[in-house]
């Protein structure tokens, strides 16, 4: 089960695409968005040592896209 309240996935899905989702798609979604949250969390955060640093910075969470879009 998602951590991220499906209410909050059918509001962003509503918002930005003036359509509605069903209960079983917001869970599925959440745990997908959840999932790549992790990804880029756990990239940010080695990132973020890595340069002697404990705290994750924006260009942290940039970096993770630039490296990802290489894959």
């Amino acid at each position: 089960m998602a951590k991220i309240p499906k209410s909050s996935i059918k509001k962003l899905v509503k918002s930005y695409f003036g359509a509605t989702i069903t209960e079983d798609g917001a869970d599925e979604l959440a745990q997908i968005l959840e999932k790549k949250a992790n990804d880029i969390s756990k990239f940010a955060v080695n990132n973020a040592k890595n340069k002697g640093r404990s705290k994750v910075t924006r260009e942290d969470i940039k970096k993770y896209i630039i490296n990802d879009s290489d894959a």
